[in-house]
């Protein structure tokens, strides 16, 4: 059973807003996005090319997520490097890999997921506007809170894991990868 949702929603949610509580944010419009096509590998390519990011990769691989991390999009990635993943206690990465949990590996992959490009404009914006805290609804159906420190984007998972993005704005042909220094854990 996937654990991706049937429909990609706008999920890029704010706190304090209206009755909700949360204020959504859109999609980039198709004709720049299918400019960006020709010009930038798609998120999955990206990845493959770092060399700091091939733990995501297999992990990608391992969920069958790369033909979805391929298609239009656009999606904004929060992408741990290999590093980050390192920092999970020992054996949680090959016990992920393993076919019989690939429910809860794609659940933790799509958790790092958001429809949409969100730059980290968008982000420090949405930040600075809802008193320093931003609420971010992934395509796990989970929430992600960001937040300000100094000038870093920092952002806590459900289990309350603060991760920092180190690089922010990564352009590909479907969306923004936001590197990110450890891996976040849906509740």
């Amino acid at each position: 059973m996937s654990m991706i949702p049937k429909t990609f929603r706008t999920v890029l949610l704010a706190g304090a807003a209206a009755t909700t509580g949360f204020v959504a944010m859109g999609t980039a419009p198709v004709a720049a996005h299918k400019q960006r096509a020709a010009e930038a590998p798609n998120i999955v390519q990206t990845a493959q090319s770092t060399g700091v990011h091939n733990t995501l990769v297999a992990a990608v691989t391992a969920a069958d997520l790369a033909g979805t991390l391929s298609n239009p999009g656009p999606f904004t990635i929060f992408a741990p490097t290999d590093t980050a993943f390192a920092k999970l206690p020992d054996g949680t990465v090959s016990t992920l890999l393993k076919p019989e949990n690939k429910g809860t590996l794609t659940n933790v992959l799509v958790y790092h997921a958001v429809s949409g490009s969100v730059t980290s404009d968008d982000l420090v914006h949405l930040i600075n506007r809802h008193g320093g805290e931003a609420t971010i609804e992934t395509l796990a159906g989970q929430k992600l809170t960001a937040r300000l420190s100094g000038e870093n984007i920092i952002i806590t998972d459900a289990k309350g894991r603060a991760t920092a993005v180190t690089t922010a704005n990564v352009q590909t042909s479907n969306g923004i990868i936001h590197v990110t220094d450890g891996v976040f854990l849906p509740a």
